[in-house]
This record gives C-alpha cells, sequence and structure tokens, in this order.
C-alpha cells in the first residue's frame, strides 16, 4: 500500500491516460497497462500499473490494482522475454486469444517503461 501527498497523478486508463491535479472532478476509471506518475515538485515516481481501477474523489487518488512495482525495478530482457513467450503462444480460442493479446500488451508497457528509467523531472 502507497499513501503519499502529491501535487499531480497520471494513469493510464483503458482507453487513454488520465491526469488529475487538485480540485478534479469526482470520477471512477478502467486502468489500463502503463506507467503512473506521481508528481511532487519537478520530478515525478513513476510505476507500471498491471489493470484495475482508479476514484477520484475529494483531492484523493485511489489506485486499485492488482500488481505496481516501482519503474526502476523493471526489467527490459525479463519482459522482452516475457514479449517473445507471449507471441509464441497458441490461441485457438477467443479467450485464449485474449490472453494472448493481454499478455503482449503488458510485455510491451513494461518494455517502454523498463528503457526510460526510474524518477523522471516532470515537463
Amino acid at each position: 500500500m502507497l499513501s503519499e501527498s502529491t501535487d499531480f497523478v497520471a494513469l493510464p486508463l483503458f482507453d487513454g491516460e488520465l491526469g488529475v491535479a487538485p480540485k478534479h472532478s469526482p470520477m471512477i476509471g478502467r486502468l489500463g497497462f502503463g506507467e503512473m506518475r506521481l508528481g511532487r515538485g519537478t520530478h515525478a515516481r513513476r510505476y507500471y500499473v498491471d489493470g484495475g481501477f482508479v476514484q477520484v474523489l475529494n483531492d484523493v487518488v485511489t489506485v486499485l490494482t492488482g500488481r505496481a512495482v516501482d519503474a526502476a525495478k523493471l526489467d527490459a530482457d525479463v519482459a522482452r522475454e516475457q514479449l517473445r513467450t507471449a507471441q509464441g503462444r497458441k490461441a485457438n480460442t477467443d479467450e485464449l486469444l485474449a490472453i494472448r493479446d493481454r499478455l503482449i500488451v503488458q510485455s510491451r508497457a513494461q518494455i517502454r517503461m523498463a528503457e526510460r528509467g526510474g524518477s523522471t523531472a516532470r515537463h
């Protein structure tokens, strides 16, 4: 569990990216796979999130995800191997195709984040 004050939160939604600053309207959204940034001052801490949900209410952002990993701990080589394995999976049913596609999207998101590194300056 992570609880901290931030100036800004950016999250990967299922259909795009969400940026949340103070006084944001209340909302609930479905998370995708990718980068969550927690901004404080001129720097942002980065995490890989593996789907889930987000709620914004009264200047509190609540993220419910099955997996969140500090971006600095992601390994691009491991993610590339996961991608190769996922691409080689047989998918002869709609369910297996959906699983394979999800594993491919997850691996690609991890590779992108691992190649960019850990904390970043906010732009």
